[in-house]
């Protein structure tokens, strides 16, 4: 039996429609009745309905609160999204060489897909240089500020990357993100494109510096990157270039798990 099973929803898509809608407030951080409610323009009484459905059922959590009722997210969805990433191929395929890589450079290794105009971090491997850096798995970060979404946008139309870029230059994740000028990201993903590796150089996070390379399905497509990221003190220019083959070899080996074959499509 699962947590629904013994929870009486009201019949009809249109509830359904509005408890996502409940969940996905209170992951934007909308926590109070009265928030949820004006976001997903319910009346406070239809809203409080749907929540407390979806507590009894484990999807939010109520916990006391000294201000009022207030909701947030629950167990079953933690325990949905870890069931969710486990389905995906490339994270059981990709795992032991991320954790090869990582014990090889003794930095921190991440895998990421792309979700719109973000990449999710499905993947980290920590570090063994007692560094924090604030990448954690189900997080999302633009894409064009990150190694992992370089590598990720290396087929895509030019028109395509300058959309991306324009995202993440006013994506609120990334205030204080440091892109280059439009022309000079451009010649560095072109660049990236023929060196089939990207680099970030502390655009996405200040003292953080990447290298990432695209992994590629039996079609060729890109599918998701694995990347290497330090702090700049062990992350040089020069180690970054001395770093690219083996981050490459890295996603290679994990698309040809994955089926693919050079001779299908040339790498990046």
């Amino acid at each position: 039996m699962t947590g629904t099973d013994s929870v009486a929803f009201p019949a009809g898509t249109q509830t359904l429609t509005r408890g996502l809608a409940v969940i996905e407030a209170v992951a934007a951080g909308h926590r109070t009745l009265t928030d949820i409610a004006a976001t997903i323009g319910c009346s406070r009484s239809t809203t409080h309905r749907l929540a407390s459905a979806l507590v009894q059922a484990g999807y939010l959590r109520a916990p006391s609160s000294g201000g009022g009722q207030t909701f947030i997210l629950g167990p079953r969805l933690v325990e949905m999204g870890f069931l969710a990433r486990d389905t995906l191929p490339v994270v059981a395929v990709a795992r032991p060489h991320l954790d090869a890589l990582g014990a090889t450079t003794r930095d921190t290794v991440h895998l990421g897909i792309r979700e719109g105009i973000e990449v999710l971090y499905l993947d980290k491997i920590a570090g063994q240089r007692g560094l924090e850096m604030r990448s954690r798995v189900g997080k999302r970060m633009p894409i064009a500020s990150t190694g992992l979404g370089k590598a990720l946008m290396l087929d895509l139309p030019e028109a395509e990357w300058r959309t991306l870029y324009d995202a993440a230059l006013s994506h609120p994740a990334t205030p204080n993100a440091r892109l280059p000028a439009w022309p000079d990201y451009r010649a560095g993903l072109r660049q990236s494109g023929l060196a089939a590796c990207a680099f970030d150089f502390e655009e996405n996070e200040p003292g953080i510096r990447c290298v990432a390379a695209a992994i590629r399905d039996a079609t060729g497509t890109v599918i998701a990157a694995v990347s290497v990221a330090s702090a700049t003190v062990y992350m040089s220019e020069t180690r970054m270039h001395e770093l690219a083959p083996a981050v490459v070899a890295t996603a290679q080996a994990i698309s040809r798990e994955l089926g693919w074959l050079p001779r299908r499509r040339a790498f990046a």
